[in-house]
C-alpha cells in the first residue's frame, strides 16, 4: 500500500512541473491560468510541457522571462476571460484571441498599455465597448469584427494616435461615427461595415486622414456626400455600398483607387461630369459598382482607359436612353451588368471580343433587333430579358446553355428551337418567346402523320438539294471567272479543270512561291470558329482561282494577300507568308492558334491557317474597303490596284452606306482623319498593353490598315514576325521605306536591333502625317524641302511653329485648324529620334481623345 501512494505521489509530481517550476505571479503563471480555465473542453489538449516560453501559441522577450505575443486563435476557447490572467502580461504587445467563443474581458484587461496589435474577431463578445480602450495608447491594429458589441464607438478612440488597421465590421453599433475618429491620422485601414450606424461623417474625414488607403463603410445608414472622402490621396478601396450618400460622384474619383462600390445610396446627377483630371488612375480601377442610385445623363467616357477592370455595374439608375456603352477597351471584364439604363439600339456584335466574361445582364431595356451572334465560352450567367430584342437566338448561344448556371430570354420576341430543353426551363426563361423547331429536330412530327405521301415528299426534297447543288457551283464557276475591268488575267486562268496533285508554284510581280505538297485535298485548313468545316488546301485553290493574279489584292511585306471565297460564303483573305520560316510546323501553327485568339475591334481577325509544305498561309477576314494607302492616294474605296477613274465619281449615300470615296468625298474630312487615327492607336495600344507578352507589329504603315465594311480601321499583320522565328531578318525586322525609325538607319551599327514598342510608335508618327499631309513617306513634293522626305519636311514646320503650312488641302476647313495642328504635334512627338523620347501608345490614345469631343461637335 506504501508503494502505490509513492507511485501516485510521484506521478502528481510529474504532471505539475511545469506549474511549480513557475513562480506566482509570473507570466507563465498568468498563461496556465488562463489557458486551464478558458478552454471548453479539458486543458489536456493543451500540451504545458516545458518553459512557458516554447508553449504554443507563446512568444516571449529575448530574456524569456516576459510574454510579448499570445496568439490563441481557433484554441476553442470559450466564456469570460478571468481576472489576475492575461490583463497582467505588461510586456504584451500582440493579443490574438480570434475564432473562439469568448464572451466577456476581465476588468484588469484595459491597463495593458503596452499592446500594439489586438485581435478578438469572431468571438460572442456584446455590451458596450469602454472608453477604458483609450489606454491603448500604442495600438497599431485594432480587429473586433464579427462579435455582438452594440451602443456607440467611444469617443476615446481619437487617444489611439499610432493606430493604423480598425475593424469593427459586423457588430451592432448604433451610433454616429465618433468625431475623434478624425484624430487618428495614421489610419490606413478601416473598416466599419455591416453595423447600425447612422447620422454624418466627421467633417472633413478624407482630409484628415490622409493616409487612409482601404475604407469600408457599406450596409449601414451613414448620411454624406462625396465631398467627404476629398484628400485620401492613397486610397485604394472604397465602399460605401448601402448608406443614405447624396449629391454628386465627381469628387470621389481621386486617388489610385482599384475598388469603387457606390451602390445602394442617393446619389444623383450627370455622370459624365466625372472629373478625369490627372488625379485619378483609371488604370488601375478593377470594379466599378454605381448601381441602384439615381444617377442621370450619359455613360462616361473614362472607362476606355480603365483597360484592368474587371467589374463593372451601373445597373438601376435613371440614364438618358443611349446607345450601348463602348467595350472596345474593356478586354478583361469578367461581370457586366446594364440592367435597368435606359439602353436602346442594338446588342453591339463585339461584345463576343469579351472573352473572360462570366456575367452579362442587359434586362429592362429598350434593345432592339437580334442577339448577335456571340459565344463566350466562359459566361455563367445572361439575363436579356424585358428588351425588344426580335429573331432567332442564335444557335451558339443556344448550344451553351448547359454550362450557364442561370439564364434568362423572356418577355421579348425571340424564337429559337427548345426541343431539348426542360419545360420548366421554358416556361421561366422563354416567357414570351416562340419555340419553333424544323421538322427534324422533331421526330414526334412523323408518328403524328400518315404515311401516305411519303415517297412524294422524299423525292420533292432530293430536287430541291439538286437544284441548290447546282446552283452553288453555278455560283462558284462565275466567281472564279469574274474579272474587273482592267483587271489582266492569263488566257487559260482556270479554264480547265483544277489539278490537285503536285508540287505548286506561283508567280506575282516581285516573287515566285512554291506549295510543297502531294495532293492538294490532303493539307487541311484550320478555320479558327469552325472547326467541323473539312476545308482543305484545294479548297484554297478554288477559292483563290488557283492563286491566279487576278484574285491578287496586294503584295504585303510578308507576302501576297490573294482574295478569295470559300465554301459556305467565307469571303476570306489569303495572306501567304513567302519568307523562309526556322520554326517547325507545331510552332507554327501555335503561334498561328495564338494570333486568332487575340481580338479588338481595331485589328483585323485571324480567322485560319493552312501550312502547305514549308508554306505558312494566313487566313484572314475580307475587309471590303480597302486600306488606308488606296484611300489616302486617290482610289475608291475596296480598289486595290491602280486604274482609271476619271470618269467615275463616289459618294455618300443619303443612309451612310457607302458607294465609294475619293478626294472630292464627304468623308474626306479631318473628323475622317481623326477617326482612322484613333481607331490605328487602339489596336496598336492593345497589342502593345493588352497581350501578354507584348506584341511588336514591326511593319506598321498605311496599307496595313484596313477599313471594315464600317470604314472603321483595322490593322492587318499583326504578330506575324512571329512565324519566321527568332533569328534576325533584315527585310522582316527593319520595316518599310519612309517608316524605319532612325534607330535602325545609322550605319555604325554593325549588328541589326530588336524592334521594340517604340519603333511601331514610330510607324505610327508616319501614318499620322500621312493622314493630315495627304503626301507619302517618300518620294512626294515636300515644299521647300531638299531631303525627300516626309518626317523631315514636317517636322521641321512644327518646330518653326509653322505647322498649319503641312496641312492637307483638301481637309482644310473641315475641322479647327489648331486642332489639325495639335494633331501633328503628336505626331512629331511619335517620331522623335530617340526612342525613349517617343510616348507609348496608350498616352498616343489619351492625347488623341482629347482632340475628340470637338471633332464630334
Amino acid at each position: 500500500m506504501g508503494f502505490g501512494f509513492l507511485g501516485s505521489f510521484l506521478l502528481l509530481t510529474l504532471f505539475f512541473k511545469p506549474l511549480v517550476s513557475e513562480q506566482p505571479n509570473t507570466d507563465g503563471s498568468f498563461i496556465f491560468d488562463f489557458l486551464q480555465k478558458m478552454y471548453s473542453n479539458s486543458s489536456k489538449d493543451y500540451n504545458f510541457s516545458g518553459p512557458f516560453c516554447s508553449w504554443r501559441g507563446v512568444s516571449c522577450d529575448t530574456k524569456r522571462e516576459n510574454v510579448v505575443k499570445l496568439e490563441a486563435t481557433s484554441f476553442g476557447l470559450s466564456g469570460v476571460i478571468p481576472d489576475n490572467t492575461i490583463g497582467k502580461l505588461t510586456k504584451l504587445e500582440t493579443l490574438d484571441l480570434s475564432s473562439n467563443k469568448i464572451t466577456a474581458l476581465p476588468s484588469d484587461f484595459w491597463s495593458l498599455g503596452t499592446l500594439k496589435n489586438l485581435n478578438l474577431s469572431f468571438n460572442q463578445f456584446s455590451g458596450n465597448l469602454p472608453s477604458s480602450m483609450g489606454n491603448f495608447g500604442r495600438l497599431q491594429s485594432l480587429d473586433l469584427s464579427f462579435n455582438n458589441f452594440s451602443g456607440s464607438i467611444p469617443e476615446a478612440i481619437s487617444s489611439l494616435v499610432s493606430l493604423q488597421v480598425l475593424n469593427l465590421s459586423q457588430n451592432g453599433f448604433d451610433s454616429t461615427i465618433p468625431l475623434g475618429i478624425s484624430q487618428c491620422r495614421s489610419l490606413v485601414s478601416i473598416d466599419l461595415s455591416k453595423n447600425k450606424l447612422n447620422g454624418s461623417l466627421p467633417r472633413d474625414f478624407g482630409a484628415a486622414l490622409t493616409k487612409l488607403e482601404f475604407l469600408n463603410l457599406a450596409v449601414n445608414e451613414i448620411e454624406g456626400r462625396d465631398t467627404n472622402f476629398l484628400g485620401m490621396k492613397f486610397i485604394r478601396y472604397l465602399n460605401i455600398s448601402g448608406n443614405l450618400f447624396k449629391g454628386s460622384v465627381v469628387d470621389v474619383f481621386e486617388g489610385p483607387l482599384e475598388v469603387i462600390d457606390l451602390s445602394r445610396n442617393q446619389f444623383q446627377g450627370h455622370i459624365a461630369e466625372v472629373n478625369f483630371s490627372s488625379t485619378f488612375n483609371w488604370s488601375k480601377l478593377v470594379y466599378l459598382d454605381l448601381s441602384g442610385n439615381q444617377l442621370s445623363g450619359k455613360f462616361f467616357s473614362g472607362l476606355i482607359y480603365a483597360p484592368n477592370l474587371k467589374y463593372l455595374n451601373l445597373a438601376q439608375n435613371r440614364f438618358t436612353k443611349q446607345q450601348f456603352l463602348s467595350i472596345n477597351m474593356l478586354f478583361n471584364l469578367e461581370y457586366l451588368n446594364l440592367s435597368s439604363t435606359n439602353l436602346i439600339g442594338e446588342i453591339p456584335s463585339n461584345i463576343s471580343y469579351l472573352s473572360s466574361l462570366k456575367t452579362l445582364d442587359l434586362s429592362k431595356n429598350h434593345l432592339r433587333n437580334h442577339i448577335p451572334p456571340f459565344g463566350i465560352k466562359n459566361l455563367l450567367v445572361l439575363d436579356v430579358s424585358y428588351n425588344n430584342l426580335t429573331g432567332d437566338i442564335p444557335l451558339m448561344l443556344l448550344g451553351g446553355l448547359r454550362e450557364m448556371e442561370r439564364f434568362n430570354f423572356s418577355y421579348n420576341n425571340l424564337s429559337f428551337c427548345g426541343s431539348q430543353i426542360p419545360s420548366e426551363t421554358l416556361q421561366s426563361a422563354f416567357i414570351g418567346s416562340m419555340n419553333s423547331c424544323p421538322i427534324a429536330a422533331n421526330p414526334a412530327f412523323f408518328k403524328r402523320k400518315s404515311q401516305k405521301h411519303r415517297g412524294l415528299k422524299l423525292a420533292l426534297a432530293l430536287t430541291l438539294s439538286m437544284v441548290s447543288l447546282l446552283v452553288g457551283l453555278l455560283f462558284l464557276a462565275f466567281g472564279c471567272r469574274r474579272k474587273t475591268r482592267n483587271w489582266t488575267v492569263k488566257q487559260n486562268s482556270y479554264k480547265e479543270e483544277q489539278t490537285i496533285s503536285g508540287p505548286f508554284s506561283f508567280q506575282t510581280d516581285s516573287t515566285t512561291w512554291v506549295a510543297d505538297v502531294k495532293q492538294a485535298t490532303s493539307v487541311p485548313v484550320v478555320i479558327f470558329e469552325k472547326p467541323l468545316l473539312n476545308f482543305t488546301f484545294a479548297d484554297l485553290l478554288t477559292a483563290t482561282c488557283h492563286f491566279d493574279r487576278g484574285s491578287l489584292l496586294a503584295e504585303g511585306r510578308f507576302g501576297p494577300v490573294y482574295g478569295g471565297l470559300l465554301p459556305g460564303g467565307v469571303h476570306v483573305a489569303v495572306t501567304v507568308l513567302v519568307h523562309g520560316s526556322i520554326i517547325t510546323d507545331d510552332e507554327a501553327a501555335r503561334e498561328l492558334e495564338y494570333l486568332g485568339r487575340i481580338k479588338h475591334p481595331n485589328l483585323v481577325p485571324l480567322t485560319g491557317y493552312c501550312l502547305a509544305g514549308e508554306q505558312r498561309i494566313a487566313i484572314y477576314e475580307y475587309m471590303e474597303n480597302g486600306n488606308l494607302q488606296n484611300l489616302l492616294y486617290d482610289l475608291p474605296l475596296g480598289v486595290q490596284t491602280t486604274e482609271d477613274w476619271t470618269n467615275d465619281t463616289w459618294e455618300e449615300d443619303e443612309n451612310n452606306g457607302i458607294q465609294n470615296v475619293g478626294t472630292k468625298g464627304s468623308l474626306i474630312t479631318w473628323r475622317f482623319r481623326h477617326k482612322i487615327a484613333l481607331g490605328t492607336a487602339r489596336a496598336l495600344a492593345f497589342l502593345h498593353h493588352g497581350c501578354s507578352p507584348p506584341i511588336i507589329h514591326k511593319d506598321v504603315k498605311a496599307s496595313s490598315v484596313y477599313l471594315d465594311s464600317n470604314l472603321e480601321p483595322r490593322i492587318s499583320d499583326f504578330g506575324l514576325a512571329r512565324i519566321f522565328g527568332n533569328e534576325p531578318d533584315s527585310e522582316i525586322a527593319g520595316g518599310s521605306p519612309g517608316y524605319v525609325p532612325p534607330e535602325f538607319l545609322q550605319p555604325e551599327t554593325s549588328s541589326l536591333k530588336d524592334p521594340s514598342p517604340k519603333s511601331d510608335v514610330y510607324g505610327f508618327g508616319v501614318i499620322l502625317f500621312e493622314l493630315i499631309t495627304g503626301k507619302k513617306p517618300v518620294e512626294d513634293d515636300y515644299p521647300d524641302e531638299k531631303e525627300a522626305s516626309l518626317i523631315s519636311w514636317v517636322r521641321g514646320l512644327v518646330r518653326t511653329n509653322h505647322a498649319s503650312q503641312a496641312i492637307d488641302p483638301k481637309i482644310r476647313g473641315t475641322g479647327p485648324e489648331e486642332q489639325i495642328v495639335e494633331a501633328l504635334k503628336i505626331g512629331y512627338l511619335c517620331t522623335a529620334e530617340l526612342p525613349s523620347k517617343r510616348p507609348s501608345m496608350q498616352q498616343v490614345v489619351g492625347l488623341l481623345k482629347d482632340l475628340e469631343p470637338i471633332t464630334q461637335k
